[in-house]
């Protein structure tokens, strides 16, 4: 089920940025883009102790016009004790609302799979965050999700980031 989940998701992010390099030039057609965050995870056991480390996180997606876009994450890394992320994929809309011409805010949601050590587990995901233009293709951005929401523990990351527009 992993492989295949993470195959699933690897195929339609590359897929989609191959048709976006393609339509790049043309206006007012759907617009690929990848980033690269630092991922400041935490996995908070109620009643028990909390872990956190740092890892690494690639995303990517199609923005479709200045409010939607479908986006992908794909991170790794960081140990704390017993806590070891061995991966988290996932797949998520989402709403974007600018705010200047070169400042968009943007709200996240959809489904992950995390896996720690020899557990993964799933779970609806949603998150919120801001981007803001510092080339016109390159954009600095920072967000927040809240990956796992289980009843016994959650698991949430805050990142920070480029992403490149084709």
């Amino acid at each position: 089920m992993k492989t295949f989940f993470v195959s699933a998701v690897s195929s339609v992010l590359l897929t989609g940025l191959m048709v976006s390099a393609a339509q790049a030039q043309q206006p007012g057609q759907p617009r690929g883009y990848i980033g690269g965050d630092a991922m400041f995870w935490e996995l908070d056991a109620d009643g028990g102790s909390d872990r956190d480390d740092i890892g690494l996180r690639v995303n990517g997606g199609m923005q479709f016009n200045d409010y939607f876009a479908v986006e992908g994450h794909l991170g790794t890394g960081g140990s704390d004790g017993p806590a070891e992320l061995d991966y988290l994929v996932g797949a998520y809309a989402k709403g974007i609302v600018p705010v200047g011409p070169e400042f968009r805010l943007f709200g996240l949601a959809g489904f992950t799979e995390v896996d720690f050590d020899a557990d993964s587990k799933s779970d609806f995901s949603y998150g919120a965050g801001a981007e803001f233009d510092v080339a016109p293709n390159l954009a600095v951005g920072a967000d927040y999700m809240r990956y796992l929401d289980k009843s016994n523990y959650t698991f949430d990351a805050a990142s920070v980031g480029l992403r490149y527009r084709f």
